[in-house]
């Protein structure tokens, strides 16, 4: 149940390029984005907080979007946020190999990979605020203090930064019954701690009708004596009591299926009634989460705590999904992933859900292999592709690996091989064509500066800013499709919108070749301006999109371009 596990959501794509991330232009404007908490409108919203105790990665994600799922489920209207320890302002400037994918929300934050889940699990769109990192709590108090918003007065941790955390949830909790926030990380984190502290706060001044706190932690099964050991959890609720916090749930992570007597330990060590405790084994599909979480009762508990009113749940879907999830399938379908990130399988991980989900939809077995663009050459590309049911190449940065990407598109569009690019993925197709129409330097400026040929280059608004965070163009923006094109069969719409994470375009001055070497510009922005989505004249399915569609898949209803893909490659 780590990071590594998944999630999904309700798409309510915006039509407008999302505006610019963090920039403050006055002392007004600084003073009035972070007025004290004190004075923001409590209404009815309430509270509840997800940490973690033992060790990173146990599930937390997994445990506040299966949680929300099951409210939304019950009527209540719910949103998520997710604190994050890290100094950096947002995920964008992470290196995936390390922290994982960096998911991009409908208005363009660039953020951690839990969004995905949450967005997927609860099947709505976030925003930037469902997103809060250290560094962007830390710039806005900063800011602020430099322009005199603090009239001369010491700046600290507490009361200020906290203060600052506290109007970012009161913020985004307006309007809803729930604001459901996950803190990053392991309680005792030095890291941690101010937020920690503002959900103490927070508490304080909204009553403990209106709050409830699970803490999810980790106990380990010792197969030589076979036996569980609850004192990891002992002591990762004590280290939560010493930060002036007690838990009203406990969720007990575990290896294997653990005896219910040992709510009993639990509760007595711990100070949690047994019916506020959920032993979570190890799932065959994260999907199953939300149904544990069910069976369990605790989400009764949790809206009997908080005196919501609330209807039953109707998780049919969810039974649906889980049985499709845990069902082997006559056909599977054998796609290679010609990718460079491959030390971290989380890189890209909303990728394989959206495969994962089209899969599914298709009732098929997916078999998915990670290639090494790096190992690719001109000599050996077929021997290592051809094995594949179809291709994929998602997004990335900078030139290593980039020839066996422009390779692999090659071969795709020579053998009718299946194709699905994404974001880079459209590039290297771009460029490939091009060296083929006889442009044997045809590159993106990104990976050669010097070409002679920039097929792929950089938008004028663009230069510059290539090493600076929060500058691309990020989040959702429209496509015009044209009619008659696979795009327009796949979307059934002439008008879409998708999320990007990009600063490089393709050169229209080069469409003439492109078009003349077998690909269609088949969708563009609403200005004709720039490419959208480009595919293969005679063939089968070979398509690219600029965007990351990746991020609007959903378990129970898969993107089209995925669904077409596999589907293609069957």
């Amino acid at each position: 149940m780590a990071k590594a596990i998944t999630l999904a959501v309700k798409k309510t794509a915006s039509k407008n390029p999302p505006k610019s991330q963090g920039k403050i232009n006055n002392k007004k404007e600084i003073n009035d984005h972070i007025s004290s908490a004190k004075d923001k409108p409590l209404k009815t919203t309430k509270y509840l907080f997800v940490t973690g105790g033992v060790l990173s990665g146990v599930g937390k994600g997994i445990t506040a979007a299966s949680l929300g799922a099951l409210l939304i489920a019950r009527g209540l209207s719910v949103t998520v946020m997710k604190c994050d320890q890290y100094l950096n302002v947002d995920a964008g400037t992470l290196n995936p190999a390390e922290h994982g994918e960096c998911f991009v929300t409908t208005d363009g934050a660039e953020t951690d990979l839990d969004l995905g889940h949450y967005e997927r699990f609860l099947d709505q769109d976030l925003s930037s605020g469902s997103s809060l990192m250290t560094g962007r709590i830390y710039k806005k108090v900063i800011d602020r203090e430099r322009a005199g918003g603090y009239g001369g007065k010491t700046v600290q941790i507490v009361p200020h930064i906290t203060e600052a955390v506290i109007a970012e949830m009161l913020e985004l909790s307006k309007g809803y019954d729930l604001l459901i926030v996950e803190v990053g990380g392991t309680v005792g984190d030095i890291e941690g701690l101010h937020f920690l502290e503002a959900i103490r706060e927070l508490q304080m001044r909204v009553g403990r009708s209106s709050f409830v706190h699970m803490h999810v932690v980790y106990m380990p099964y010792l197969g030589t004596s076979q036996e569980f050991k609850t004192k990891p959890a002992q002591h990762a609720v004590l280290e939560l009591r010493r930060l002036g916090l007690i838990p009203d749930l406990i969720g007990a992570r575990a290896e294997v299926d653990a005896p219910l007597k040992l709510k009993e330990k639990l509760s007595m060590f711990c100070g949690v009634p047994p019916e506020g405790i959920v032993l979570l084994p190890n799932a065959d599909t994260v999907y199953r989460i939300p149904l544990t979480f069910e069976q369990s009762g605790i989400v009764d508990y949790i809206t009997e705590r908080l005196g919501f009113k609330v209807q039953k749940p109707d998780l049919s879907n969810w039974k649906t999904l889980v049985k499709k999830a845990t069902t082997t399938f006559e056909k599977t379908v054998k796609i290679g992933i010609v990718a460079k990130y491959l030390d971290n399988a989380d890189t890209y991980f909303s990728v394989i859900e959206a495969l994962r989900s089209a899969a599914r939809a298709n009732s098929v077995n997916l078999a998915f292999e990670w290639v090494n663009s790096e190992d690719i050459t001109q000599t050996n590309v077929s021997t290592i592709l051809r094995k594949y049911d179809g291709i994929l190449v998602p997004g990335g940065f900078g030139k290593r690996g980039i020839e066996g990407k422009i390779l692999a598109s090659q071969y795709a569009l020579k053998s009718n091989k299946p194709y699905l690019g994404l974001c880079l993925g459209l590039q290297v197709a771009v460029i490939g064509v091009a060296r083929t129409m006889g442009l044997v330097d045809a590159n993106s400026t990104e990976m050669n500066p010097k070409t002679k040929h920039p097929v792929v280059y950089i938008m004028d608004d663009q230069k510059g800013k290539e090493l600076t965070g929060g500058s691309m163009r990020l989040g959702s923006y429209d496509c015009v499709i044209s009619e008659g094109t696979l795009a327009h069969k796949l979307f059934k719409s002439k008008n879409i919108s998708e999320r990007h994470r990009h600063r490089y375009e393709v050169n229209q001055q080069y469409r003439k070749v492109i078009e003349d070497g077998g690909l269609r510009v088949s969708g563009t922005s609403p200005d004709g301006k720039l490419v959208e989505i480009i595919e293969g004249k005679n063939h089968p399915y070979f398509i690219a999109i600029q965007s990351h569609p990746e991020f609007l898949s959903r378990p129970m209803r898969p993107h089209p371009m995925f669904d077409g893909f596999v589907r293609a490659s069957l």
